[in-house]
């Protein structure tokens, strides 16, 4: 097999699994991975020919993206503003609407942050390589943070990591910035979800009660209610479906200047609020 088929060989063999735009995508990421080709490499170097070790990675690739497992997962890693991150079945694939979340905080300035439900770290490693605040991260799970650290590691930057349930937490440290993006799809939203997701990715970072589909955000809401500096911010990521039941419970909390953000999509995504 020569380069230029790698594509044309992704294409036809993963025909009926997903659409063709996302195939071609996830050939260029293969390619990029192996070779460290770009796409204008591609067109350089197609007719250079692959071994076969490469060529049986590619079709274990094939393979395992037939089964519906994440590229993310396959490869065992993920960019995420412009960080290399470890992700594996105990951590949430970050999302461009995350980058966007982080976006939004790096406008502030700020000493101190906690990121509660941190998973492979990536709000938390993000705002420690862009910033020179103390940044403390927080997860119930023992395996995400083992990710979460070493991708620390591997950014070099430090950050303190906490294993904790927040909904069993009953005070906070005083922070300028708390951030969180905890489990927010009710379990009624399965059934219309990517089944690669409802498959591999962690259920316990996702889902959420249909009776009680705001607990993290209530419990959250609260703690920081008492923990936040003197004008501090809170942020979350949200499901758009409850954006305006969030706002209504920061305010009942004492929140002012809170603000909806639409993401990418023009789906109502994140939401910031100031500690009165």
């Amino acid at each position: 097999m020569k380069v230029s088929n790698i594509i044309p060989h992704f294409l036809v063999n993963l025909d009926n699994h997903t659409n063709k735009r996302e195939v071609i995508s996830i050939a260029y990421i293969i390619m990029l991975h192996l070779f460290n080709f770009n796409k204008s490499d591609v067109i350089l170097f197609g007719d250079n020919k692959i071994s076969n070790k490469d060529y049986l990675f590619i079709q274990d690739v094939v393979n395992q993206l037939k089964a519906n497992k994440p590229i993310q997962y396959i490869l065992g890693k993920v960019e995420f503003y412009n960080l290399q991150l470890k992700v594996n079945e105990y951590t949430l694939i970050p999302r461009p609407e995350t980058e966007e979340l982080v976006e939004w905080i790096l406008e502030d300035k700020f000493n101190s942050v906690l990121d509660i439900g941190t998973g492979s770290g990536c709000i938390s490693i993000a705002l420690a390589k862009n910033t020179d605040a103390c940044i403390t991260a927080m997860d119930i799970s023992p395996e995400a943070l083992i990710i979460a650290k070493e991708n620390a590691k591997n950014n070099s930057v430090d950050i303190n990591f906490l294993k904790q349930d927040i909904l069993s937490v009953s005070l906070l440290n005083n922070y300028d910035v708390i951030v969180s993006n905890p489990p927010y799809v009710t379990y009624s939203e399965k059934n219309i979800m990517s089944s690669n997701v409802i498959e591999y990715e962690p259920e316990n970072a996702l889902f959420v009660p249909d009776e009680d589909p705001l607990l993290f955000y209530k419990k959250i809401i609260k703690l920081a209610a008492n923990s936040l500096k003197y004008k501090g911010k809170l942020y979350f990521e949200i499901n758009e479906k409850f954006g305006n039941k969030v706002i209504t419970i920061l305010r009942v909390n004492g929140f002012v200047d809170i603000e909806l953000k639409k993401d990418i999509n023009d789906k109502d995504r994140m939401i910031k609020a100031i500690k009165n």
